[in-house]
């Protein structure tokens, strides 16, 4: 066996272990005769790099998944990427911008042989980056969202869904991205709080002779396409306005009033402009009362020709120079600060318009209700349970999804158009040409008749049958490895995908396999600084995880991570917490040095001293082996490492080791030895899903191994009964060990001159030979009353002390004390000055006029024993 190197190098034992264990096969899965336990990836953007968040979710995952290993099961963590449809069309986009290249100038084609060579070269990069990390995926399982099998599975699901009449296509509100030029889903626009201003309109009445009513609107832009303005009935104060119409500012159109109790009579000036292609609300009073729809905004923002003003200009520069115009018209009323909620694009962090368009949608009424059982019934267990109410909340108040996008990189929508008008849905160009000869009647019709929709399926469609997708589910119901791994054990992810992305999953799971498609999740937090900013590249707080496992270690990065991860909590990162990870790798590598470094002697009997230690120590391991195990049923990951970590440091390395060390170059009992290294080896094991290339590197140096054995697949260590009386002694020996180290330290007594300690009252000594070792005494005596020298200090009730003896300074002491009697003296009569204040005695409350009382009794006391000690001194 290799020699162990004087200091830690993380880089070099990652490399090596890591590099071994993809060697030896350690983190494949084949379905066998054992328990299954099994993890999919929150699939990363194909083209993006690993940042805090996947750091934070992928060493979760990693803890889960090595622990499983180590307690026996068949543990399958399966890897892949999402296509990212909107994120990755940017990139390729703006890649193509830089080279003079616009996509409208591009086939469709084209532009997908682009966006296939930017994947295929920056594809994968994450997946990499994670094995620096540790993660123990099996890799020969990785998928991706739009790789043959997860394709063909994804239209078949469409093509399904489609034919039992749950998806359908329909012109609808929807929430248009003008820079991505796509719908989005409500769940991709995020609300922010904004400083806007309120514009109050005047509208002429149509032969009114000059008299208006004004209108408050925020998007001024948005009176291009009013259709009606909109009164309550109950508004007195507009009654009369029934029949009639009013003029449309600068457009000059003639709009009616329409009369209905939508519109609340205390909100502005109870006046509504109604623009139906430009808000959900407008839409459905258009509909109620058959109003013209007049869109005036073109995909990008710009203002369409049916504006008729300000044609080609932004909408937001309009907003500006409409305003100016309004006000030199004399049609401003006034304009107002406003706060309200502006919708922006999660994806390009624009903001959002409503827009009328014709889309893809599913139905999610009938899909939503086992999935809402499955959660609030606990079939499916959330940890922290907190996010079953968002969960519930959520989904009771579930809309139709919108799974269309107009983008190219995608699934394209297997929907083909026929000449004559309707269309049909097929997996594939062959079963789309069948489909449309049977639906026409003409037996000669060719794909080159059809037309392909254009748009493609929203990634989520295809990353809510990832468990299914996974195993081949879809396209190959009930397989082995479907039968085997599903439903899986797991998932790990952040809350603010538990709509986007754990509700669907749940949806389809039960659609398709009449089966929840997990047991757990456990929600992380959001990663922000120490400030509690989240961390993002524009703010700069963010740092990279590469330099961070460069600097302190994949296992001290880890170890940072966890310790301020509680789940669904969100954690304050701060580099110092891997320096601490750091610093333990460099304890555990040095305890090990120091327990490898001693010589054995086999003709030695255990001291009494180590056989304590021993059975001790062996209590404390069981013991924090049962909390570890019962933390990790609770998910409680950060808590389970913090157990381990005391258990080590604390008691391990504190005490334990002091107390079994031999003397100065003397050997030590070969029993003691054997069992430091069993208490060793279960140490590494417990913390090796936490931290495991330290472990594993420590664990093949404890003993010899042959090639391919590895901490990876030893078990836990096994909880045993645990004698409580015993720990509860040896924290009383622990505060008897500190009391004498204590006054070694405030009189000076250097740590190899022995002591005798004496003992006033009730004292077990089955730990004594402890005692004596690490308080290092020559006796303990008990007697009926401590020597007058004596320095003492109580554990309970019992009094321990030391007598000083020749020990002792008698004029430091003395003078020591002296000062201690004079600053009490002082005390003792600024308080009696206080208390003999008739004023204070009777006006102060009564809890304050005791405390005085008590400081007079404590100080009294105190000065009563220290001249009683001073007396003793100048014998």
């Amino acid at each position: 066996m290799e020699e162990i190197a004087s200091k830690y190098n993380p880089a070099e034992v990652e490399e090596k272990w890591y590099a071994y264990w993809l060697k030896n096969g350690y983190f494949k899965s084949k379905p066998d005769g054992r328990e299954p336990y099994t993890v999919v990836i929150p699939p990363p953007n194909v083209t993006g790099v690993l940042h805090m968040g996947h750091m934070l979710n992928n060493t979760i995952q990693d803890i889960l998944v090595r622990r499983a290993r180590m307690t026996g099961k068949n543990a399958c963590w399966v890897p892949g990427t999402d296509h990212a449809s909107i994120a990755t069309e940017a990139k390729v986009v703006n890649k193509l911008a830089s080279e003079g290249i616009k996509k409208t100038d591009l086939t469709r084609d084209e532009f997908l042989k682009h966006a296939w060579e930017w994947t295929d070269t920056h594809g994968g990069i994450i997946l990499k980056q994670l094995r620096k990390l540790g993660a123990s995926c099996d890799w020969d399982r990785t998928a991706f969202t739009m790789d043959e099998k997860r394709s063909e599975s994804v239209l078949k699901v469409f093509a399904d869904l489609y034919n039992k009449g749950m998806i359908y296509r329909g012109v609808r509100m929807v929430n248009w991205d003008p820079k991505a030029l796509t719908a989005l889903s409500d769940e991709e626009v995020v609300y922010k709080e904004e400083h806007s201003k309120l514009y109050y309109l005047r509208y002429r009445i149509e032969g009114g002779e000059g008299k208006y009513i004004v209108v408050a609107t925020t998007r001024p832009e948005t009176i291009l396409g009013d259709s009606a303005v909109c009164v309550n009935p109950n508004d007195e104060r507009y009654g009369f306005l029934k029949g009639k119409k009013v003029i449309v500012p600068l457009v000059n159109r003639a709009v009616p009033i329409i009369m209905d109790d939508y519109v609340d009579i205390e909100f502005g000036t109870g006046c509504l402009k109604v623009t139906p292609a430009h808000d959900v609300n407008d839409y459905m009073l258009g509909e109620k009362y058959n109003l013209p729809t007049i869109d005036v905004f073109n995909d990008n923002g710009t203002i369409s020709e049916a504006g008729g003003l300000y044609v080609g200009m932004d909408r937001f520069d309009v907003r500006k120079q409409i305003a100016e115009d309004l006000e030199k018209a004399g049609l401003m009323e006034k304009i107002e600060d406003y706060n309200n909620k502006v919708g922006y694009s999660e994806r390009t962090n624009v903001v959002i318009e409503p827009k009328l368009s014709m889309q893809w949608f599913l139905k999610m009424s009938d899909l939503a209700k086992p999935a809402l059982e499955a959660v609030v019934n606990d079939d499916i267990r959330f940890f922290p349970a907190k996010y079953k109410n968002t969960y519930k909340y959520w989904m009771e108040n579930i809309k139709d999804w919108c799974i269309s996008r107009q983008l190219w990189w995608g699934h394209r929508i297997p929907a083909y158009y026929l000449p004559g008008g309707g269309y049909v849905v097929a997996v594939n160009d062959e079963d789309a040409v069948k489909a449309a000869r049977e639906k026409t009647g003409n037996k000669d019709l060719q794909l080159s008749d059809l037309r392909q929709d254009e748009d493609c399926l929203d990634t989520w469609f295809s990353s809510w049958l990832w468990p299914i997708s996974l195993f081949d589910g879809i396209n190959n119901p009930g397989n082995e490895e479907m039968r085997y791994y599903y439903p899986t054990s797991d998932l790990v992810t952040g809350p603010d995908i538990i709509f986007f992305w754990v509700a669907r999953m749940i949806m389809a799971g039960y659609e398709y396999e009449k089966d929840k498609p997990f047991k757990n999740v456990y929600f992380t937090g959001i990663v922000r600084d120490k400030l509690g900013r989240k961390m993002s590249k524009s703010l700069g707080n963010s740092p990279d995880p590469l330099e961070l496992i460069d600097k302190y270690g994949a296992d001290g990065v880890r170890m940072g991570m966890m310790l301020s991860a509680p789940a669904g909590n969100d954690i304050l990162f701060d580099d110092a917490l891997c320096e601490q990870g750091r610093n333990f790798n460099n304890k555990i590598w040095n305890a090990f040095r120091l327990v490898k470094g001693w010589t054995v002697d086999s003709s030695l009997q255990q001291p009494e001293s180590a056989a304590t230690a021993v059975r001790w120590f062996d209590a404390m391991l069981s013991r924090t082996a049962e909390e570890v195990a019962d933390l990790f049923g609770k998910y409680r990951l950060s808590e389970a490492l913090m157990a381990v970590y005391k258990l080590f440091w604390d008691e391990f390395s504190s005490w334990y080791l002091e107390m079994v060390k031999p003397g100065y170059q003397q050997p030590i009992d070969k029993e003691t030895y054997e069992e430091t290294l069993r208490f060793f080896d279960a140490l590494l094991r417990l913390l090796h899903p936490f931290m495991p290339f330290i472990t594993e590197e420590l664990w093949q140096h404890i003993s010899p191994r042959k090639e391919g054995e590895s901490i990876m697949v030893a078990l836990v260590p096994e909880v045993k009964p645990v004698d409580g009386q015993l720990i509860t002694d040896f924290e009383k020996t622990k505060e008897i060990i500190s009391g004498v180290r204590t006054i070694r330290l405030q009189k000076n007594i250097p740590n190899k001159e022995p002591l005798i300690l004496q003992v006033v009252g009730k004292h077990d000594s089955g730990n004594d030979a402890v005692i004596v070792k690490l308080a290092n005494l020559s006796a303990i005596e008990t007697v009926s009353e401590k020597e007058a020298t004596a320095a003492s200090f109580l554990v309970g009730t019992t009094e321990y002390a030391v007598p000083l003896g020749n020990n002792i300074d008698v004029e430091t002491e003395l003078k020591k004390l002296e000062d201690e009697l004079k600053y009490l003296q002082g005390f003792l009569k600024s308080v009696k000055a206080k208390l003999a204040n008739e004023r204070f005695v009777n006006n102060a409350p009564a809890q304050v006029v005791e405390n005085e009382r008590k400081k007079q009794a404590d100080a009294e006391s105190k000065i009563k024993s220290l001249e009683e000690g001073i007396a003793i001194l100048k014998k």
